[in-house]
């Protein structure tokens, strides 16, 4: 199958006191970089869209061109959320599109190897996401105070990618339009029209970065997957 790219980072950076996350430098690259290469490196996926910021356009498109990234098709500003940001890369993609794969540019540790898996994932449920295990016991806090404490085996650290059949996921975009509502998470969209969602197993390396300590990790994670 066809799977387009849509790689999300129209964010204004107010947890890195400004600084746009995906232009810092990253090993040899910029984050945006390297988050490129891994989709590059993926035979199933036929194009990139990056949804970003017009002013940030210019350095994206010439990081791309310096990381030796061929199937950039275009990059298109943001909404005002993170849904709207997801529409306007979506109108983007080819006519031939058959999956679409929605990623955070922060994320620039995704191994291509998980794609391609939550990719064969989404070919059989019509979905799936990249996710882990949580480690920690969770809890419910209700006015400061513990009201639950769910099933640890059960619950999961959503990632990105996730990625969906094309119809599945307009499908999913209309019923949010149509009622008014504004998702942070791709896999709601379907989970709203009750479709499936596969939950594929990656790795903790894939991090997003959201405050500058963040870089210095991925800069070590990054170290050790390039001695993989």
């Amino acid at each position: 199958m066809n799977t387009s790219a849509v790689i999300v980072c129209a964010g204004n950076s107010t947890r890195m006191d400004g600084v746009n996350k995906i232009l810092l430098p990253l090993g040899d690259r910029k984050v945006i970089g390297v988050t490129m290469q891994a989709f590059q490196k993926c035979e199933s996926v036929a194009e990139i869209i990056i949804v970003c910021r017009e002013a940030d356009m210019p350095a994206i498109k010439e990081e791309a061109e310096a990381a030796g990234i061929t199937k950039l098709k275009t990059c298109v500003t943001g909404g005002a959320t993170r849904q709207e940001s997801v529409i306007s890369g979506i109108k983007q993609i080819s006519k031939d599109t058959e999956l679409i794969a929605v990623h955070d540019g922060a994320r620039p540790l995704v191994k291509p190897e998980h794609i391609e898996r939550v990719i064969k994932d989404a070919k059989v449920f019509g979905g799936a996401t990249l996710g882990v295990p949580v480690k920690d016991t969770i809890k419910t806090v209700d006015d400061g105070l513990i009201t639950d404490t769910p099933p640890r085996n059960k619950l999961f650290i959503t990632q990105t990618p996730q990625i969906f059949k094309r119809s599945l996921y307009f499908e999913g975009i209309d019923f949010a339009l149509e009622h008014g509502l504004d998702f942070t998470d791709d896999c709601q969209l379907v989970e709203a029209i009750g479709g499936k969602v596969a939950m594929t197993t990656g790795d903790y390396t894939n991090i997003k970065i959201t405050t500058p300590e963040d870089i210095a990790i991925a800069e070590i994670l990054l170290k050790g997957i390039d001695k993989q």
